[in-house]
């Protein structure tokens, strides 16, 4: 599985640098080729409007790759210094961030998501402060619970005695120690944000026509199904193959990198 894994995600990788190559162009339209199915001149088919599918392919995998790359970092960063001070602290600063955490935890994501999106409006700026907005949680609870059980261990209470300053004992001491956690949380965050960006532009509140975008190539093969079923087919397994591999790759990291495993 580690092996399918790591060659699914450097075949993606591999399209994106490919995509930028070739410079494709994914907004052509051939209205002779409209539905058309694989063929040589059109290597994975045509949408509704002639479009090479393969172009579109190419170009929704890059956006979904910049989209999470970008949302998971914000979130992380956010997170981790909400977690960290209210794991450090404690006390009245604790209460109060976890009681804003709880807030956003009481609502699924993707349905906060999906209510930031609509009030902002659709475009690619929008979609990914909406899904940073509540992207964050998961990270600071997760970095609250470890900075609790780290507060109080001798090197964090012999640095303290010594007189470090508040910010050399959280990223010095305390946080070089999450590192491993928010990796592998991190992998997941990946895959959850494409899922997520992919499920809003399949409602039209995401990526905006005509950019390419696999959830918009979804919603518009999920009408032709039955005259062409390869176009929902090939977007559908694309994606399910790139979670797939991520996930595979959150839980190779999470078992390569947790001590408690090693014989």
């Amino acid at each position: 599985m580690k092996k399918f894994a790591s060659s699914i995600l450097i075949f993606w990788l591999a399209a994106v640098v490919l995509g930028r190559l070739l410079q494709l162009n994914p907004n052509q339209i051939d209205l002779s080729g409209i539905l058309s199915s694989p063929s040589f001149s059109y290597l994975l088919g045509a949408d509704d409007l002639g479009r090479s599918i393969l172009a579109r392919l190419l170009r929704g995998v890059e956006v979904s790759f910049m989209v999470s790359i970008i949302v998971t970092v914000i979130t992380m960063l956010v997170g981790v210094c909400i977690g960290l001070l209210a794991g450090f602290y404690g006390g009245k600063i604790d209460r109060v961030l976890m009681q804003i955490t709880d807030v956003f935890l009481a609502f699924p994501g993707i349905l906060l998501a999906i209510a930031f999106a609509a009030v902002l409006g659709p475009g690619l700026i929008n979609l990914m402060i909406a899904l940073s907005i509540t992207g964050w949680v998961s990270y600071a609870r997760l970095t609250r619970g470890q900075a609790l059980g780290l507060r109080n261990r001798q090197h964090v209470l012999a640095a303290e005695s010594l007189g470090a300053s508040v910010p050399r004992m959280i990223f010095r001491h305390i946080l070089p120690l999450l590192t491993s956690i928010l990796v592998v949380e991190a992998t997941y965050s990946l895959a959850s944000v494409m899922i997520a960006e992919a499920s809003l532009s399949f409602l039209g509140l995401g990526i905006q026509a005509p950019n390419a975008s696999w959830g918009a190539m979804l919603r518009d093969g999920v009408r032709y199904m039955l005259i062409a079923p390869h176009y929902v087919l090939i977007v559908g397994l694309s994606l399910m193959s790139l979670i797939l591999a991520i996930n595979l790759g959150g839980d190779y990291l999470r078992d390569k990198l947790d001590v408690r495993t090693e014989t």
